[in-house]
């Protein structure tokens, strides 16, 4: 998944902002202000997947405008939780689908957890949907 983000040039910072998803930050330099706005998206989309919303997925890029790639752990877990939105599954009910402990699906759901990447296609498949994966 790759979030556009605008640069804009602020006295002796960088300003970055996500036009998708309310996440804002800063850097000395364009490439320390892309660094920090990895960090300031993923923070963004930790605090929407503690609720019932849907993640905004990205817009296009533009020609020339700048980006965030998020790797493809988190876009996996993002998808998980936006199909359990649209389909308004809640994690106990996709934990008892997938018969594992509660604590153990939140833990697949956290972007603080590292999960390998087969768990969260089970947990898509316990919804009734698989990745797709290609090569651009």
């Amino acid at each position: 998944m790759r979030y556009p983000v605008i640069l804009k040039a602020d006295g002796t910072f960088i300003l970055a902002r996500f036009p998708d998803v309310s996440a804002h930050t800063q850097g000395t330099s364009r490439e320390d202000a892309l660094h920090h706005a990895l960090d300031a998206l993923e923070t963004a989309l930790m605090y929407i997947l503690g609720t019932p919303n849907l993640i905004p997925l990205p817009s296009p890029v533009k020609r020339g405008q700048s980006y965030v790639d998020l790797p493809p752990s988190i876009a996996a877990k993002i998808l998980l939780h936006n199909e359990m939105v649209k389909q308004k599954v809640r994690p106990a009910e996709l934990a008892r689908r997938m018969s594992i402990p509660h604590g153990k699906l939140m833990r697949v759901l956290s972007l603080k957890y590292k999960t390998k990447f087969e768990t969260t296609e089970l947990a898509l498949n316990a919804l009734g949907k698989h990745f797709e994966f290609s090569v651009v």
